[in-house]
């Protein structure tokens, strides 16, 4: 059992390992890690959810739980629904962008906080060890509820749209979770006009898997874009936490860059505020921040990190080399849809079309992440360091190298004998001398 629980959720393949009994034992334990026992459960469309939120429910019922269904659900709006509805946790049945035989489980405490591999995943797994095959500790007192959020969370993402102006918007669900509420959103800003993608919910990824960052389950969206003469297109993944974007051009824009892009439309309304970003993205990120007047905050890479980072220094929004973009207004966490929504806000505000707002910050060259294997990662820390003696350098997150014209960061896998290579350099042909 020991293998599912991740550095930031519970996964694993169905019904191998992640099954009903496990979720079962999850969701009493859950409850039991809980000050109090008021929380709200919802599910993405793969075939095995239904099935795994069910046993998650009674379990937790079990346990003493006031359980709140939610039903068929992104998982930003779960995160909505905890901080909305004052939940002591949630529950968010998922593989987010993963394959349709993986499932598990996002959870949270209060405030939509997330439990990690530092913080509460550990601690559930000891008491799924401590109760099993004690029985008797669970009690009947639990209560069933079911409500339907989607209506009050458009409302609510809605308040954040600016200006809406009149623009061509491809956007792909990849049969993803994303569809009704990109459906619902849409149908309130008639001038957005929207050219659907793969809409309807289907856990069997019968299109493409809902993975933007792979770039072959973008080839379908980049065409209809320029098909369509669209001015941008959006690529949600499973459960809509997180989103890519292609230009009118059809090309794919790199994940940091959108963070430099957004930085602009928050820096105008909060002055001076803190963003922060991951330490993998290109350092035209950071200078972009302090050129609008924000104060940019490097941070380690993972959901749980950033989240953290943001609660710390009051930001007011933060990127992800991963395509996950946090946000203060709906409680420092990452949403798709809030994502579209100030891009789309963000475009409303100019007259050139995306691929030229972009182009300026294409300055530098990089790798984008590469994975090497190999056994020993401790040896090779150990003597890279010692190579790059002369280099700016910190442990933040693995190993980062700093020189004025090239950088890289080396980060050490948790689950495999892999490390993470991110290099960038001032030019092409001293990025690949330095690779």
């Amino acid at each position: 059992m020991g293998e599912i629980f991740r550095a930031y959720d519970i996964r694993g393949s169905f019904p191998e390992e992640v099954n009903e009994d496990i979720s079962h034992k999850i969701g009493a334990a859950f409850v039991q890690l809980l000050s109090e026992k008021n929380i709200v459960v919802a599910r993405d469309m793969r075939i095995s959810s239904p099935a795994l939120a069910d046993a998650f429910i009674k379990g937790a019922i079990e346990s003493g739980a006031t359980v709140t269904d939610i039903g068929m659900t992104t998982t930003p709006m779960l995160y909505y629904a905890i901080i909305d509805g004052c939940f002591s946790g949630g529950a968010m049945v998922t593989a987010s962008h993963l394959p349709a035989e993986i499932n598990g489980f996002k959870l949270c405490r209060e405030k939509a906080i997330p439990l990690s591999g530092e913080h509460g995943l550990p601690e559930l797994k000891k008491q799924i060890d401590v109760e099993a095959g004690i029985n008797a500790r669970h009690s009947s007192e639990g209560q069933y509820k079911q409500l339907d959020y989607l209506e009050r969370y458009i409302d609510k993402l809605s308040e954040f749209v600016r200006r809406p102006k009149a623009m061509k918007i491809a956007v792909d669900v990849g049969n993803g979770i994303a569809g009704p509420e990109v459906t619902a959103i849409f149908e309130k800003f008639p001038d957005w006009k929207i050219i659907p993608m793969y809409m309807n919910p289907d856990g069997s990824f019968p299109h493409h898997v809902a993975n933007p960052l792979i770039e072959s389950n973008t080839a379908d969206l980049q065409k209809k874009v320029l098909q369509e003469k669209a001015d941008i297109g959006v690529a949600f993944d499973g459960d809509a936490d997180r989103c890519g974007f292609i230009d009118e051009k059809g090309q794919r824009i790199h994940e940091d860059l959108v963070t430099a892009l957004i930085a602009e439309s928050f820096l105008a309304e909060n002055p001076g505020s803190a963003i922060v970003y991951d330490l993998r993205s290109s350092k035209v990120v950071p200078e972009t921040i302090r050129k609008l007047g924000g104060r940019p905050v490097r941070c380690r890479v993972g959901h749980a990190f950033i989240k953290e980072k943001m609660r710390q220094e009051n930001a007011v929004f933060a990127g992800e080399l991963s395509g996950h973009y946090y946000y203060r207004d709906v409680g420092f966490t990452d949403n798709a849809m809030f994502t579209m929504i100030w891009m789309l806000n963000f475009l409303a505000t100019k007259t050139p079309p995306l691929s030229q707002l972009v182009a300026p910050l294409k300055k530098y060259f990089s790798t984008g992440e590469i994975n090497i294997h190999i056994q020993d990662k401790d040896i090779v820390f150990e003597k890279l360091e010692k190579a790059y003696g002369d280099a700016k350098s910190d442990h933040l997150d693995g190993l980062t190298i700093q020189y004025d014209s090239w950088w890289f960061n080396l980060r050490p896998s948790n689950t495999e004998p892999v490390i993470r290579l991110n290099l960038e350099a001032d030019d092409e042909a001293a990025l690949e001398q330095r690779k």
